[in-house]
């Protein structure tokens, strides 16, 4: 882990998606994006991204809404509130007036604490996405308890 100084980087799509590949715990890249952020070292390092689209729930694509739908970093302290404060900042600057994102039950949420972010609501474990109409093949991460964040 890198203690020099996090600055933010612009990060192509390609990239932030190979970068979440390649550090998240639980999850593949999102589909589509509107905008990622990126946090380097002092030595250019990349060292987290952030990746931010239109929000999963269809009830929360309203327009005015987006969420950061992944986040992956190698460890390096501070680097996630980093960029959920610049995720905030971008959502603002490009006229959206909310952004919001979930964590699953056992993560802290201290990134999001540190960046201001309060937890709106906590959402029951889901059963999955499989129906027999619509067949889905599980990501390992349903069963499990969310909470939905929203920036202040």
């Amino acid at each position: 882990m890198s203690a020099a100084p996090l600055y933010l980087v612009p990060i192509r799509s390609r990239e932030a998606k190979d970068f979440v590949r390649t550090w998240h715990r639980h999850h593949p890249p999102p589909a589509g994006q509107i905008f990622s952020v990126g946090a380097a070292d002092g030595t250019g390092t990349l060292r987290a991204v952030a990746i931010v689209g239109r929000p999963v729930a269809r009830h929360l694509d309203d327009g005015a809404t987006l969420e950061v739908t992944r986040t992956a970093s190698d460890g390096t302290p501070n680097a996630n509130s980093l960029l959920y404060g610049a995720a905030w900042r971008a959502t603002k600057a490009l006229g959206y007036r909310r952004l919001v994102t979930y964590t699953q039950d056992g993560e802290s949420g201290s990134s999001l604490r540190g960046a201001g972010w309060r937890v709106i609501a906590s959402r029951p474990p889901r059963a999955g996405w499989h129906t027999p109409s619509r067949p889905r093949t599980g990501h390992g991460n349903d069963h499990v308890t969310r909470l939905l964040w929203e920036a202040l």
